[in-house]
């Protein structure tokens, strides 16, 4: 089977040979994830570190469905032809591939510092309030680039914090592109099977409606909560008023108590509110309600202004 890969496209083709000899034999694992399991490596010039993710195969996961082989499959195709035509500096890059045989590789830049999930769940490692503001902005920008700044509109599908990656600059990266869903470049719309990531995934992904990138503001919003607060969307360890972090946080809101959602930390409150009303106007049931990326950027900058969301539970 060949790849299509159109002229001046950066990602290179790998032997599986070569991935092998980066990866000491795949020794140094770095993460799992859906589709495969991610390992540390370094290419023959001794001087690149890599990320190799090796997606699983049938024989060897004798437990996944045929469907879900097919997915990883689709997936490999889909980070190939979504990231090798993106040229923005905080997505994650491609820098090649294996397709040989059974295998499918993947060669990525590697980021010295983990995910975002990483350090906003590990009170050790918690970014300073400013440091919160900047990221918010960073992945922002980089989603707005997917809907708007690319030949052809991209809808991630899977936008969490385990999927932005953070380099030795604490810039922040979005990869992961395996679900992403290109659109023709006047569609605002697809139908598609159900994608992303429980807590993350919007509310029009049960329905049997078409999807918009709509469904990456709602990821982002309860990314940008999640990192203003540094927890998780649920957290079962917490006060039982505590353990939904959207609607905790929207009764903070109401109640003019945003401080309680910093457990003692210092933050500029102006901007907590700000990033509060961000969040939650992202995650509200109906896509028309949610704001475009564009005017989430808008909002993150100070150039518009966020008024005050409705509650994020409609029962409520």
């Amino acid at each position: 089977m060949k790849i299509a890969m159109s002229e001046g496209m950066a990602p290179r083709s790998f032997s599986y040979s070569e991935l092998r000899r980066a990866t000491n034999g795949f020794s140094v694992q770095l993460g799992k994830g859906g589709f495969g399991t991610v390992f540390k490596g370094t290419l023959s010039d001794g001087e690149t570190t890599i990320a190799v993710k090796k997606l699983d195969k049938a024989q060897e996961e004798k437990r996944r469905s045929e469907k879900m082989v097919k997915r990883g499959e689709r997936a490999f195709h889909m980070e190939i032809k979504v990231i090798g035509k993106t040229h923005q500096r905080n997505l994650i890059r491609l820098l090649g591939f294996c397709h040989e045989g059974s295998n499918r590789l993947l060669v990525y830049e590697y980021t010295s510092n983990g995910s975002l999930a990483d350090l906003i769940f590990d009170p050790e490692r918690w970014p300073r309030w400013t440091e919160r503001v900047r990221i918010a902005s960073d992945v922002a920008k980089d989603i707005l680039y997917l809907h708007e700044g690319c030949e052809k509109p991209i809808i991630h599908s899977d936008i969490k914090p385990q999927n932005i990656l953070m380099d030795e600059n604490g810039t922040a990266k979005i990869s992961s592109f395996g679900l992403a869903k290109r659109l023709m470049p006047t569609q605002t719309r697809t139908m598609t099977d159900r994608r992303g990531t429980p807590g993350y995934v919007a509310p029009e992904w049960n329905g049997d409606t078409a999807i918009t990138a709509k469904v990456d503001v709602y990821g982002f919003g309860i990314v940008l909560l999640e990192l203003a607060c540094c927890r998780q969307t649920i957290d079962a360890r917490v006060e039982p008023e505590e353990i939904v972090l959207t609607q905790w946080a929207y009764n903070c809101l109401q109640a003019r108590e945003l401080e309680k959602l910093l457990r003692g930390e210092e933050a500029e409150m102006a901007e907590l509110e700000r990033l509060v009303k961000i969040g939650l106007w992202c995650i509200q049931p109906l896509p028309d309600s949610r704001p475009s990326m564009k005017k989430v950027m808008m909002m993150l900058d100070g150039n518009l202004e966020a008024s005050h969301p409705p509650s994020p539970n409609p029962r409520n």
